[in-house]
């Protein structure tokens, strides 16, 4: 087993996160496959990557208590090394020894020689001596506040903790914070998608509570399966393949309508859209500001024989050109992207309480656009990959606001359940929308939140 080449992908993604602002979930595959990893070793690596990110908030209150300092004052590689080890030394079964050598070696190369290793090599070493529950009642003990303590022991920044649970109070389910963080730092189970018409779910499959197009495999890396497949057959969300189905679904389908997917990147839910549009004799474009993530989006609907425009606009704008053009029209907006932590553990570190109102302000830009963009009966869904009420609700509330009774909200909850295979729990909202609200710990999904509106 080649252990020391998954830790120092592990770190290079860590260093690349922390330096660079990278993707992990985009940056691990290339990593992994450039150190030539086996499946068991880039298991180990993935595991070392996303839960050193996961429990990063945890580590750091842990390294400064053990470091006497702030971790501001530790060089950011040398932070990087020993969070891996602290990782190794508190989560996993990886021989204490082992954890700290490699760690102090990681510090020396990459933070500056002795002087950095023996800084690692004291720190870790402290660490190792007390047991995981013991550091944890040591940094709980050290909170300023309840939501502090909370914060440090899930390791999630307070504001996400405060925003997560006015969500679930919203819902009258206060009592399931404690259950959300935890699903937070759980690697959820690959989900993967079977785009309709065009691929059906293996046989040795096992489907997926809800979407119906979704379903898990029993393990393993999926990518033969997608190559096999001709990328008819790919990784998705069940949240984000619901919320796709929600906009092709609302309504009946009629022929030659015309679809918008207004912020397509990367061009998963694009690609459901294609196929779903393929199928009824539809017609789809797409959009996305960044050229980067448009190449994504032509190369995920690269499978599907129906010819997908790609253009590269400011999404106000690509909308603004057509009046009255789509009968749907997709609104994924820019979000906190605090619903994806479980896959996407970075961006709990990434965003502050300053970043929502000008994602707010954008949100609500891009749906009046689409809106101006649909046709009389059109629909548009406004999705976000956060539970953050000022993100949804709050969005959604200034949307029908500003367009009065032009603007008839469908029910995207009894959507949702008529599109799922089994019986989902999606409970009423206190501001009475009826935008429906997905959840990690409930549905296991992202904390989709998916909302209707319909041009009178």
């Amino acid at each position: 087993m080649n252990v020391q080449g998954a830790r120092a992908v592990a770190f290079d993604v860590l260093r690349a996160v922390s330096e660079d602002e990278a993707y992990a979930n985009l940056l691990l595959p290339h990593a992994i496959a450039r150190q030539r990893l086996d499946a068991k070793d880039a298991g180990l690596a993935t595991e070392l990557t996303y839960g050193t990110l996961r429990r990063r908030g945890t580590y750091d209150a842990i390294i400064a208590t053990a470091a006497d300092r702030s971790i501001d004052r530790i060089d950011p590689a040398v932070l990087d090394a020993v969070r891996l080890g602290v990782h190794q030394l508190l989560s996993t079964r990886v021989a204490s020894h082992a954890a700290v050598n490699e760690s102090v070696e990681l510090a020396r190369r990459h933070g500056g020689g002795k002087g950095a290793a023996g800084f690692a090599n004291a720190v870790l070493r402290r660490v190792s001596r007390d047991n995981p529950g013991e550091w944890m009642q040591r940094i709980a003990t050290g909170a300023r506040s309840d939501d502090e303590r909370i914060g440090l022991t899930t390791s999630h920044p307070v504001w996400i903790v405060r925003a997560l649970r006015r969500a679930l109070t919203a819902e009258g389910r206060a009592d399931e914070l404690e259950g959300l963080l935890e699903a937070d730092n759980v690697a959820p189970r690959v989900a993967m998608i079977a785009l309709p018409g065009l691929a059906e779910v293996p046989e040795d499959a096992t489907a997926a509570r809800f979407a119906p197009t979704a379903f898990t495999t029993r393990g393993g890396d999926p990518e033969g399966l997608i190559r096999s497949s001709q990328g008819r057959i790919r990784v998705q969300d069940e949240g984000s393949q619901l919320a796709a189905l929600a906009l092709s679904r609302a309504l009946p389908v009629r022929e030659d309508e015309r679809w918008l997917d207004l912020c397509a990147g990367p061009g998963g839910k694009t690609a459901l859209l294609a196929a779903e549009a393929l199928a009824h004799g539809a017609h789809l474009d797409a959009n996305e500001i960044s050229p980067a993530r448009a190449g994504l989006v032509r190369q995920a609907v690269a499978s599907v024989p129906l010819d997908v425009d790609v253009s590269e606009e400011d999404g106000r704008e690509r909308a603004a050109r057509m009046p009255g053009r789509y009968d749907r029209v997709l609104v994924d907006a820019p979000c906190t992207g605090i619903g994806a932590l479980r896959r996407r553990p970075e961006a709990r570190w990434r965003k502050t309480p300053a970043d929502v109102p000008d994602l707010t302000a954008l949100q609500q830009e891009l749906v009046l656009a689409a809106f101006e963009a649909l046709k009389p009966g059109g629909v548009v869904a406004y999705v976000t990959c956060s539970p953050h009420l000022a993100e949804t609700s709050g969005v959604l509330a200034e949307v029908k606001r500003a367009l009065g009774d032009a603007a008839e909200e469908l029910d995207a909850r009894a959507v949702v359940r008529e599109i799922a295979r089994d019986e989902i729990d999606l409970p009423d909202q206190a501001d009475g929308s009826l935008r429906a609200q997905l959840w990690p710990h409930r549905h296991g999904t992202d904390a989709m939140s998916i909302a209707l509106l319909r041009k009178r």
